[in-house]
């Protein structure tokens, strides 16, 4: 029987391609995510240690403050590092050099005024030359380190994407108005924010400290040791040596990037289970064409299996067989998978180090032994469950039959008990999916939406037979007798249909439920964004950091501006362990800004000095119109604040609204989140251009008005569900090749049937419309499911986020629908075609001879 298994899978290497190829895709797809991933953390650590090189301690002021971004609360925190601090600890006998770093960020525009960079990785620091006069950070690529207040180094890849060269001036801004310095140097960076698409702009350390901290001031301090020094005796040298009254984090160098390496480890894990996701849906879809290829194969194989049952063969021995011929399918290919996986990682890992693009670490490409058992276990795993029913068919095939001709018919209780199983998980699907629904649990829409597409697969046979009804009779009228042939064809076996239109049906459901929730949410941020705002424009930092608090005046003073609000974001510390967040605003303009609508109490709450409080947040808070708390400022004081009125929920400002002289004064020198404005005249060029005047045309200020704000909430929208729609592509691709190799293996086994209708006059033009119109149904069957399902799972999506948008409502949007089922029209016209040539090419009379 070992034998007969090889033989067999010799013998059918053509009608195993396609299965094969299925099977190599999804696990190339497993391959190249693990080879990939790895490769990657592999690189981030070789990187993280290089960084941590000759760090024997470091220590981090928690407390500190740069630009004013950091959201903490800072009460009782007076200690900070300071220069005496690092002074006192270099003079350490087992010191060799104490390095006070600053940091925050630093916007740099080119010659365009643009910002260079994504906005969230524009690091400034200051730069600390040794004796040498090099930091050894950054190694120089060209020139010297800055000196004095008007000069700066950029690293070397922001410098050429500005075209910046040493001795031209460069527009620089943290969260104020743009400074013009002097680039003296070039520096090679290895920081990950940095080679991954960031700018490093680097200053002289008084320049630094007052852009970021205060004059003396650190938020870090990194200790060097000297030769035979042990790192732990040294921390707790430098941890008695640290104000008592401060917030610092002391930690060796060794455990701080064992920290890193923890981090990049756990980051790597989360981006390989979510691809992962995408393959475990690629290789579902091929199931279902390995299930149809064996099943066809077994039918195909019915005399000769059933000979050898007459001629002492048992049940045992025949499903063995077809698993054996299974398995070498899936070491096969699950091997091609996995050298198809490493090419893909290396192709992908190019792609994101081009011009441009990510620029990832360098390092060698990581297969490690576990990645190579992984994705061999899956492919085997995979093809011979798969198999396995096939297997079981093939065993149940009676000695008898090697007298009969034909596929063995289905028996009545085989459908029965079948549409009874597909029944009752359908309907426990539908159960969990309306109860998820309801209590806004993913988990179990996520659940109910997988029972009831298992459910559906199940039922597909008969679901297929009033579906093809529908669709046939318009391609009856259009091709005549071909139509009809392909409408008997694709009913004939309705097992062998629903198995390959259901490998279609996956990718089809998730492409449309993305894309009902894609829509859905565009319009609630839509209609949120036109019915809650009111301003003409957002003023705000690219990365969302604070303001300047001289922004805000300036703004407010600029020609043609009407009106103007800041939205400035206090903690309160409301007893122990809650804190809750304030928003200041400016009570005599927010609401020619902002709609509201009054729920309890009065608007002019803020006018009173007293709290506007959204209703979702009275609710959660147990609040009411006149209670009163009281709370602590990050600056150590209180006060009490009073409700004096409940508004609905708004999607522009939220939570606890109060006069922002009121919080000002209290919140650690922290400038406004936003600034919103309002025109005199609307919006209008002449004002965005006032505003980018007022702000010192700062390239990390951003102006947007309500269509810039939706159109930004669109884009990013559509980037997610573009890399989602491509992750779920190859599901498409495989379910392609389920249908080719159907159709394919149909005309083999059905070259004597088609020998006589050639032969009683359907010519080959006629043969070749018959298979495409057959293909063609299937397909039509396998995009209408799929599109019906997705619908279904799309609207359970929105209930479960319904709390995260106002007003959000199912969107169904008529032409992606009909677009997705053209496109699998379309992939059934496409998957036809070799298989319609090779029917249209057969010999009539060997087709007819053919047993």
């Amino acid at each position: 029987m070992y034998r007969t298994a090889l033989r067999n899978v010799l013998a059918h290497k053509a009608r195993l391609l396609m299965t094969t190829l299925a099977v190599l895709l999804g696990t190339a797809f497993v391959s190249g995510t693990l080879v990939f991933t790895d490769t990657l953390g592999s690189a981030l650590k070789s990187q993280n240690a290089r960084s941590f090189t000759g760090i024997a301690v470091s220590v981090s002021d928690d407390g500190a403050v740069s630009n004013g971004y950091s959201r903490g609360s800072r009460k009782g925190v007076t200690g900070h590092l300071t220069e005496q601090t690092r002074q006192a600890i270099a003079a350490l006998s087992g010191v060799a050099e104490a390095r006070g770093v600053v940091s925050g960020f630093a916007g740099i525009a080119d010659h365009n005024g643009a910002l260079i960079g994504d906005g969230f990785s524009t690091t400034g620091t200051n730069y600390v030359p040794d004796t040498g006069g090099q930091d050894t950070r950054y190694p120089l690529a060209a020139g010297r380190g800055p000196q004095h207040p008007d000069e700066l180094a950029l690293d070397t890849r922001t410098a050429q994407k500005g075209g910046y060269r040493v001795g031209d001036t460069v527009r620089v801004a943290v969260n104020g108005p743009v400074m013009q310095l002097k680039l003296t140097g070039l520096l090679h960076v290895n920081d990950p924010r940095i080679t991954a698409g960031g700018s490093l702009a680097a200053f002289d350390t008084a320049t630094a400290q007052q852009l970021y901290l205060a004059q003396g001031r650190f938020n870090e301090i990194d200790v060097r040791a000297k030769a035979g020094t042990d790192d732990q005796q040294l921390l707790d040298q430098v941890r008695r040596l640290l104000p008592g009254d401060g917030d610092f984090t002391a930690q060796t160098g060794a455990a701080l990037a064992a920290e890193q390496d923890r981090r990049i480890t756990e980051s790597t894990k989360g981006l390989s289970a979510s691809l992962l996701v995408f393959a475990g849906i690629s290789l579902f879809v091929g199931i279902f064409i390995i299930a149809n290829t064996f099943s066809m194969l077994v039918a195909q194989r019915t005399k000769e299996l059933a000979l050898l049952r007459a001629i002492g063969a048992s049940r045992r021995q025949i499903t063995r067989s077809v698993l054996i011929e299974a398995l070498l399918v899936g070491l096969l290919a699950a091997t091609g998978g996995l050298a198809a996986g490493v090419g893909i990682a290396a192709g992908l890992r190019a792609i994101l180090n081009g011009p441009g693009q990510a620029n990832l670490p360098d390092g060698p490409l990581i297969v490690t032994a576990s990645t190579v058992a992984s994705v061999l276990l899956v492919g085997v795993l995979v093809t011979v469950v798969a198999a396995w029913l096939p297997a079981r068919r093939a065993a149940r095939i009676a000695p008898v039959a090697a007298m009969s001709n034909g596929d063995q018919p289905a028996t009545q209780k085989s459908l029965l008990i079948r549409n009874t199983v597909g029944t009752l998980i359908a309907a426990a699907g539908a159960g969990l999916l309306l109860r998820g629904a309801g209590s806004h649990d993913t988990n179990t829409v996520g659940l109910g939406a997988g029972a009831l597409l298992i459910g559906v697969f199940v039922l597909t046979p008969l679901l297929s037979r009033p579906l093809i009804a529908l669709l046939a009779p318009l391609l009856q009228r259009l091709y005549g007798s071909p139509a009809k042939l392909a409408r008997e064809n694709a009913l004939r076996n309705p097992r062998r249909t629903a198995a390959t239109a259901s490998a279609l049906t996956v990718g089809v459901t998730l492409i449309t439920a993305l894309t009902v929730v894609g829509a859905s949410v565009n319009r609630a941020v839509d209609r949120a964004a036109g019915n809650d705002l009111r301003a003409d424009y957002a003023v705000a930092m690219q990365n969302y950091a604070q303001l300047a608090p001289e922004v805000a005046p300036q703004i407010a003073a600029t020609h043609g501006v009407s009106a103007s609000s800041v939205l400035r974001q206090v903690p309160v510390s409301v007893g122990d362990d809650d804190d809750r967040w304030i928003t200041g605003v400016n009570p005599a303009a927010i609401g020619q800004l902002v709609n509201f609508t009054q729920v309890g109490g009065s608007l002019d709450a803020l006018t009173k000095g007293q709290l506007l409080v959204d209703r979702s947040t009275a609710t959660y808070d147990r609040l009411s119109v006149g209670d009163s708390f009281t709370g602590s400022f990050p600056d150590g004081s209180t006060g009490t604040f009073t409700v004096g009125g409940i508004v609905a929920d708004n999607s522009v400002v939220n939570g606890l609204l109060a006069p922002d002289a009121l919080l000002a004064p209290h919140s650690a020198g922290q400038g406004p989140d936003r600034v919103l404005v309002k025109g005199a005249h609307g919006a209008d060029a002449a004002l965005k251009q006032a505003l980018q005047d007022a702000t010192g045309g700062n390239p990390l200020i951003s102006i947007k008005g309500q269509a810039d704000l939706k159109k930004e909430n669109r884009q990013m929208l559509s980037a997610a569900l573009n890399i989602m729609y491509g992750l779920l592509g190859m599901s498409v691709v495989i379910a392609v090749l389920g249908v080719v190799n159907t159709m394919a293996m149909s005309v083999f086994e059905r070259r004597r049937e088609i020998g006589m209708l050639r032969a009683v006059g359907l010519d080959r033009r006629g043969v070749r419309r018959m298979v495409r119109l057959e293909s063609l149904l299937i397909a039509l069957l396998g995009g209408l499911l799929g599109v019906g399902l997705g619908i279904l799972t799309g609207w359970a999506g929105n209930r479960t986020i319904a709390g995260s948008f106002k007003d959000l409502t199912t969107v169904v949007p008529p032409l992606p629908m009909l677009g997705f089922v053209a496109a699998a029209a379309l992939v059934g016209l496409l998957a036809a075609l070799w298989p319609a040539r090779r029917a249209s090419r057969l010999d009539v009379l060997d087709s007819i001879r053919a047993s």
